[in-house]
């Protein structure tokens, strides 16, 4: 993930050393919508996404018709690619903007979807979110990225994380009481229970088609 600016600040700008700019949440969304590339929006800085690995493609592949199939008959959707998610505080000043504007690999609306706007793809009541991990972005989906989706969207209660070396998946899970169990599961035999969802993500599924360097060797 590295920081990435298309406006209408002169390229030189950056050549003379001054600050980057920042960019109101409408600012942003004006350049997103626009842009044939996507980005995440951290406090008024806008960060370029990487594209994925065949792993990662396949991964999130395999979680989505996973999850698909089973909420077929329940009040829940699942989303990918372009829906982004708003995590943070109502802004006091337009101009000191402080907030998340992210585009989880997988999430998951229960009930109706409640946008920030018209253009109807932000949401902001995510129930389960799911990422594949990847090595430019694992220390954000596990620190600044988690916690403020713990602060700012109550409605979240499951968030998981896939490996894309290895089998393993991390499951965190909101409890009654607003604290957060962490749950490691490890090997193709394993089974994530989303007991928020009444679904079940079996590793073998998640990983179908996925070969580990280790069974190259």
């Amino acid at each position: 993930m590295h920081s990435l600016y298309n406006g209408n600040v002169a390229a030189e700008t950056f050549c003379m050393g001054l600050p980057k700019p920042i960019l109101t949440e409408h600012e942003y969304l004006k350049f997103e919508r626009a842009a044939p590339e996507r980005h995440i929006y951290v406090d008024g800085e806008i960060f370029a996404m990487a594209g994925e690995s065949p792993e990662h493609g396949d991964i999130t592949a395999n979680v989505l018709a996973s999850l698909h199939r089973q909420l077929d008959d329940s009040p829940c959707r699942v989303r990918v690619a372009n829906t982004k998610v708003r995590s943070g505080p109502m802004p006091k000043s337009p101009r000191r903007p402080a907030g998340l504007y992210s585009y989880p690999d997988i999430v998951v609306i229960c009930g109706e979807p409640e946008y920030v706007d018209d253009y109807q793809d932000v949401v902001l009541n995510p129930k389960v979110i799911v990422e594949a991990l990847s090595d430019s972005t694992e220390a954000f989906d596990r620190g600044d990225k988690f916690a403020r989706y713990q602060k700012y969207n109550p409605t979240l209660t499951d968030y998981i994380l896939i490996s894309q070396d290895r089998p393993q998946i991390d499951h965190f899970r909101r409890e009654k009481d607003g604290s957060w169990k962490y749950t490691i599961y490890e090997g193709l035999k394993s089974v994530v229970k989303i007991d928020s969802l009444k679904c079940r993500l079996k590793a073998a599924e998640v990983y179908k088609r996925v070969k580990f360097a280790s069974e190259e060797e």
